[in-house]
């Protein structure tokens, strides 16, 4: 299985691969770029297909973070953990502790959180092991999940002011793929604010608690791409604007939590010259991140939640960088990004 050679390798500092024949452990960290401080990110499990999908969802989420810690102005890089696994079924306490030792080896240089398939309790576990852990009780923040939906839900806003020309969002149609922790809080969101939402997900309970609590219309997973609606809102899995997505569809805007949304960077060009604005993921995310930084003995949920909030005025300046300049948004936040994390273009500038 090639490493450095691999299409989503980009000048990642360290790749560990961890095994515990005891546990069952397979777990992949991939630590991205240390700059501005040591690599922050989430620890997720999944089923994965092959050892080379892990791989190259370590690589791309790892990434992803250097560039969200930068946009969002903090002083840590880029790293993820990914458990090979099902995590309704193969998780143990003797498996978060040997995730937990692999990590403390690694001294600092890489801090975990919880992600998708992992839980703030299962995180408790690991920190028996490490004090290499963010996004639990004991940083006075917990989780994070609340501020990454809040982060999504302004992120939003700024998107339909920027292409839609609008500042309320009563009326709105979005729709909403995957309930998870994040996902239906941001659908609690947009009902409140007055939206109409079209919602999907693997997990039928979660669909039905959606269409009974929010007044939210089911829709089939597959159905979900070709909406006549104003918002598409992935926040399920990475790489779901694709090659067999993205002609399907009818959203003006392009907005969600999950990672990686993009299958590929043309896609990101494709949705520009088809006038569909894309809210850069790395950015419209951010909101657990810049949440669980400002964790410790003095933690502050206001100072915390205002930063957060930044994450509307970031978006509305991306967006107009993009418009001046006449590039997709994803490139016009890489290059802010970019000038905070990449020493020759710090001096540079």
């Amino acid at each position: 299985m090639p490493v450095f050679t691999a299409k989503d390798f980009n000048d990642h500092e360290q790749i560990v691969f961890c095994h515990d024949a005891n546990s069952g452990l397979k777990a992949i960290i991939a630590i991205h770029n240390t700059t501005r401080g040591p690599a922050l990110g989430g620890c997720r499990m999944w089923n994965y297909e092959s050892e080379e999908d892990a791989l190259t969802d370590a690589l791309r989420l790892s990434r992803g973070m250097t560039y969200k810690s930068a946009l969002a102005g903090l002083h840590y890089g880029g790293g993820k953990a990914v458990i090979i696994g099902d995590p309704g079924r193969d998780k143990s306490e003797a498996l978060w502790l040997a995730f937990g030792s692999f990590l403390d080896s690694l001294g600092g240089r890489y801090i975990t959180a919880e992600d998708v398939g992992t839980r703030p309790a299962d995180l408790e576990i690991v920190r028996r092991a490490t004090p290499y852990v963010a996004g639990i009780a004991e940083g006075g923040a917990g989780d994070p999940s609340p501020a990454t939906a809040h982060g999504v839900f302004l992120g939003i806003r700024a998107a339909v002011n920027a292409r839609l020309d609008r500042k309320e969002l009563k009326g709105l149609r979005v729709a909403v793929q995957g309930l998870g922790n994040v996902g239906y809080a941001l659908a609690e969101h947009l009902a409140e604010a007055g939206a109409e939402l079209y919602v999907t997900d693997i997990d039928e309970l979660a669909v039905a608690r959606a269409v009974r609590q929010l007044g939210a219309s089911a829709v089939k997973p597959d159905d979900i791409y070709g909406l006549e609606v104003d918002v598409f809102a992935p926040c399920a899995l990475g790489a779901i604007v694709n090659d067999h997505t993205i002609d399907q569809l009818r959203a003006s805007i392009v907005a969600g939590s999950a990672n990686n949304q993009l299958a590929e960077e043309r896609h990101g060009r494709t949705l520009h010259q088809r006038n569909i604005l894309y809210a850069p993921d790395y950015a419209i995310n951010a909101g657990g991140v810049i949440w669980v930084s400002h964790e410790g003995p003095a933690f502050n949920a206001v100072a915390a939640l205002a930063h957060v909030e930044r994450i509307e005025v970031t978006l509305a300046e991306i967006f107009a960088r993009a418009r001046k300049e006449g590039v997709p948004p994803e490139a016009a936040a890489d290059l802010v990004a970019e000038d905070r994390f990449l020493p020759d273009r710090e001096q540079a500038a």
